[in-house]
């Protein structure tokens, strides 16, 4: 018999869990080695003072009717609460406990859970972040588009007041052509944007087919002055894959801001050159944008490349958008996008999506 005993103790003294045994008078009267580690008081200590006496303070009226129902023999489950441990800190604790009538005891075990609370409050504080963040971006995006719109409306207006039979310059006329296909595109994604924020609360992206050598030259034509004015050479080759089922803002909006960073962080002196291909690999289809520019260290960038207002050059006019957004139309896509790039040699930007939706 005092073999079995031992056996049993042996079990109490080096288990993990905290194990203890408490009167129905609110004292303990005997804890395992688990808890003397966990609590960081002396045997002594804590059977000197009542159990309540080491819970934190804001559970302490808790505690005390929960016990209250183990005096009725009621079995306690996965009840939380939290302890402060001799040198000040406050842990949590998760007990399971079963009270004996006869014997006036409740023999308890309890997890330490601090760390799951820990995480579990980290998570929820990222939650309600990201929740005011995208309430704000959204009100942001809902001012833009609305208050953006009577100016460029009222630009296109100026134009069409324009008397054009007093402008002999070439050169004049074909930049106010521009300046109203600027304006014209401007306007329509004002327009695709504060509807897509007003639907947004659907998951529902439509799809049609796109000819992509005419978002090339879509894109193309809204930045032609950029284009002209860098020397930027454009060149695409999609003979083996001419169409693609998919969204076509989502798309041009890929397209124009991939193209826009190629120019804006070529290399002094250097026209850019910007090729973009597309193939057919397995089941996915695959568009690649490289260009000659200044690339960057992608040890150094890491996972922040496609973060929002994430800049890598010392541009002013840096905001950190364009590839997030790039990023985040992929994954809307339902596609992936990897990355090559070598510093002062360039970039290649590889995006793959489904072949067939």
């Amino acid at each position: 018999m005092s073999s079995e005993y031992s056996q049993y103790d042996i079990f109490f003294e080096i288990t993990p869990d905290l194990v203890c045994i408490a009167g129905f008078d609110g004292y303990f009267k005997k804890v395992n080695p688990a808890v003397i580690d966990v609590l960081g008081y002396s045997y002594e200590e804590l059977y000197a003072k009542p159990v309540n006496h080491f819970v934190f303070d804001e559970d302490k009226e808790k505690t005390a009717m929960v016990r209250k129902s183990l005096f009725n023999s009621t079995p306690l489950v996965d009840f939380e609460n939290r302890y402060v441990t001799k040198s000040g800190e406050v842990v949590w604790l998760s007990w399971t406990s079963q009270p004996i009538e006869q014997s006036k005891l409740v023999f308890a075990i309890a997890k330490n859970i601090t760390q799951k609370k820990e995480l579990e409050a980290e998570r929820n504080t990222l939650l309600t972040n990201l929740t005011e963040i995208n309430k704000d971006l959204r009100h942001i995006g809902h001012m833009t588009s609305h208050d953006l719109r009577s100016p460029v409306n009222n630009l296109l207006s100026i134009y069409e007041l324009l008397d054009f039979s007093k402008i002999t310059d070439k050169d004049t006329l074909d930049l106010m052509e521009v300046f109203k296909i600027c304006c014209e595109d401007l306007r329509e994604k004002l327009n695709f944007y504060s509807k897509e924020l007003k639907d947004k609360q659907s998951l529902y992206i439509p799809f049609e087919e796109i000819d992509l050598n005419k978002i090339v030259k879509k894109v193309s034509k809204s930045i032609s002055l950029l284009i002209k004015n860098s020397n930027a050479t454009i060149s695409s080759d999609f003979s083996e894959v001419k169409k693609i089922h998919s969204n076509p803002n989502y798309l041009e909006s890929i397209f124009l801001n991939l193209i826009t960073n190629s120019i804006k962080y070529k290399k002094p002196g250097i026209p850019p050159v910007i090729t973009i291909t597309s193939k057919l690999v397995e089941d996915k289809i695959q568009l690649s944008f490289t260009d000659n520019g200044q690339g960057f260290d992608l040890d150094k960038v890491g996972n922040k490349l496609f973060g929002f207002q994430q800049s890598f050059h010392s541009k002013k006019d840096s905001t950190g958008i364009g590839l997030y957004l790039v990023y985040n139309h992929v994954k809307g896509l339902g596609g992936t996008i990897e990355v090559e790039s070598i510093p002062e040699e360039g970039t290649t930007f590889r995006i793959s999506l489904n072949a067939y939706h």
